[in-house]
C-alpha cells in the first residue's frame, strides 16, 4: 500500500545533499504532496504495515520523518490518505525502510 503525505517542514540540510545517490532529497519542498511506499522488508509480518505510516493519524497530527542516508535531513508531514493500490508518480516518491 501506499500513502500520501503534505509536507509541512524540511531542515536545509536537505537541499545541501550532493552526494549523487541522494541527490534525490534537493527536491523536496514544504507544502508538496509526495506518495511513500510499504513494501518487504519494511512491512512488519506481523501487523502488515510499516513503522511510521500514520496509521491512526488523521486530520492535522504532525508527523516526523528523517531520510535514510542523511540524518539531518528531516522534517515533518501530515498524512492525507492511504491507498491500497499504489500509483505513485515517479516524482516525490518514496519507499519506507
Amino acid at each position: 500500500y501506499c500513502v500520501e503525505f503534505r509536507t509541512e517542514s524540511l531542515s536545509q540540510h536537505c537541499a545541501l545533499e550532493t552526494r549523487p545517490y541522494a541527490r534525490w532529497m534537493q527536491y523536496l519542498r514544504e507544502g508538496h504532496t509526495v506518495c511513500v511506499a510499504c513494501q518487504p522488508p519494511a512491512m512488519s509480518a506481523a501487523t502488515r504495515r510499516c513503522s511510521g505510516d500514520g496509521h491512526n493519524a488523521h486530520g492535522d497530527k504532525i508527523l516526523h520523518w528523517e531520510a535514510v542516508g542523511n540524518s539531518q535531513c528531516q522534517g515533518t508531514w501530515k498524512k492525507i490518505r492511504q491507498l491500497e493500490y499504489c500509483s505513485c508518480p515517479l516524482v516525490h516518491s518514496f519507499i519506507f525502510t
